[in-house]
């Protein structure tokens, strides 16, 4: 479970875009209004504010402040920019960040444990429970009300109906 000074990331600096520092930008969001002028990211080395962006097709491209050349710009490939996780949006009811659910337990409907969520892969079309099974595979499970029926984050359990013949991932 996180708590409200947990850093979580929601983007990752990519390459240069031109000669005056700005920087292709990987949306680990799903709040729109996330990457705005004047926002704040904590990284390794500090915090970075953006001074400016634009959209260039269909990538962000994001300049910061003190970040004035490509050299500068090239630093930061890679890195994750994080907020605290209690400047997260609110949550719908049903709803649920994958940190809340990484550690449950995954019990059956008879209430036997299947394994333990380790993550949860998000997808375009649906997102999948990862669970490690007290056996050592790892299964995906389609993360659907007809699969998984209750989640009790509070309680440390989701139930999950599992599917004849779901196939491991290992």
């Amino acid at each position: 479970m996180s708590s409200p000074t947990d850093a979580v990331p929601v983007g990752r600096v990519g390459k240069p875009h031109g000669i005056r520092g700005e920087v292709t930008v990987e949306e680990l969001t799903d709040n729109p209004d996330r990457f705005v002028a004047g926002a704040t990211f904590s990284v390794p080395k500090g915090i970075l504010v953006i001074s400016s962006l634009r959209r260039h097709r269909s990538v962000l491209l994001l300049k910061f402040a003190g970040v004035d050349s490509r050299e500068a710009a090239e630093d930061l490939r890679n890195t994750i920019l994080t907020i605290p996780a209690d400047q997260r949006r609110e949550l719908h009811d049903g709803e649920f960040w994958p940190d809340q659910l990484e550690g449950l337990k995954a019990l059956l409907p008879d209430g036997s444990q299947l394994g333990t969520v380790t993550g949860v892969a998000l997808g375009s079309a649906q997102d999948r429970l990862v669970v490690k099974t007290t056996e050592g595979h790892t299964i995906e499970i389609p993360f659907v009300d007809e699969l998984v029926s209750d989640v009790h984050p509070s309680g440390g359990f989701v139930v999950v109906n599992l599917p004849p013949g779901l196939d491991t991932v290992d």
